[in-house]
C-alpha cells in the first residue's frame, strides 16, 4: 500500500476520500449482488484484470422540455476520464441499504437523485426518484489511463424535467444542452481529435448502440415501448 500512496499523492483531496470511502457494490455478469468493495480498489486495473472486479453502476440521460440532452464535462481532478464529455452524470449506487433495494431498481433511482443533486446542484424535487425511467442494461470495460480503469454493469436511467442546475467544480468542469445535430457535431470533433475533446466510453457506446432511438421515443412520449431491462449487453469500445 505504500507504493499506491505514493502513486496517489497528487490525488485530489475531495477525489481521494471518495475513493477511499465510497463502497461499490460488486456484482456477477448477472447484476447479482456478490459482496462490496472500495470505489478505489473498483477502478485499479490491476485489481479489475486480476480479481475480475464488476460493479454496479448508473448512467443518467436528463432530457429538458426542448428534448435538449444535459451533457457534463467531468472535472480536472477526476480520477479516471478527467475533463471528458459525457452524459448528464454517471456514477455508482453504494453498499447501503437505501441503494442496494432492487424491487423496480429503486437503489439505483436513489443513487441517481442522490448524484445530480452532489454533482450538479439538481434538488431532490426536481428529479423525483418515481420519474426516472430505467430503460436498459449494459456490461463493458475499458481502461481510463495505465492504472485507472471501469468495469461495470450500468443500468441507463431517463428522465425528462427542466431543472436548475448549480455544477459541482469537485466533481463537473462544464455543463451544456444539446440537441442531436449538436451531439452529432460533439462525436465528430472527438473522432477528429478537434478541440481536445473527448467522450467518455460508456458515453459513446450508448450513443452508437441505443440513444438516438430512446430519443425518438422520449420526443413521442412512448420510452416504455423500448424499455428492456431483461438483456445485459455485453460491449466492447
Amino acid at each position: 500500500m505504500a507504493g499506491a500512496v505514493v502513486d496517489d499523492a497528487g490525488m485530489d483531496a475531495v477525489q481521494r476520500r471518495l475513493m477511499f470511502e465510497d463502497e461499490c457494490i460488486l456484482v456477477d455478469e448477472q447484476d447479482n449482488v456478490v459482496g462490496h468493495e472500495s470505489k478505489y480498489n473498483c477502478h485499479l486495473m490491476e485489481k479489475i484484470e486480476s480479481e475480475n472486479l464488476l460493479h454496479r453502476a448508473f448512467s443518467v440521460f436528463l432530457f429538458n422540455s426542448k428534448y435538449e440532452l444535459l451533457l457534463q464535462q467531468r472535472s480536472a481532478t477526476k480520477v479516471t476520464f478527467p475533463l471528458v464529455w459525457t452524459n448528464t452524470c454517471c456514477s455508482h449506487p453504494l453498499y447501503r441499504e437505501s441503494e442496494l433495494i432492487q424491487e423496480n431498481y429503486l437503489g439505483t433511482r436513489n443513487a441517481a437523485q442522490r448524484k445530480l443533486l452532489d454533482e450538479l446542484g439538481i434538488p431532490a424535487e426536481d428529479a423525483p426518484v418515481d420519474e426516472f425511467t430505467p430503460v436498459g442494461r449494459m456490461l463493458y470495460k475499458a481502461p481510463s489511463d495505465g492504472k485507472w480503469g471501469e468495469h461495470e454493469l450500468d443500468s441507463i436511467l431517463i428522465i425528462v424535467r427542466d431543472v436548475k442546475l448549480q455544477p459541482n467544480p469537485d466533481e463537473v468542469a462544464d455543463v451544456k444542452y444539446v440537441n442531436r445535430e449538436q451531439l452529432k457535431e460533439l462525436i465528430q470533433k472527438a473522432d477528429a481529435g478537434e478541440d481536445g475533446v473527448k467522450l467518455s466510453p460508456w458515453f459513446r457506446l450508448i450513443v452508437d448502440n441505443f440513444l438516438m432511438r430512446w430519443w425518438d421515443h422520449v420526443e413521442k412520449g412512448t420510452l416504455s415501448e423500448v424499455v428492456d431491462m431483461e438483456t445485459i449487453h455485453k460491449l466492447k469500445e
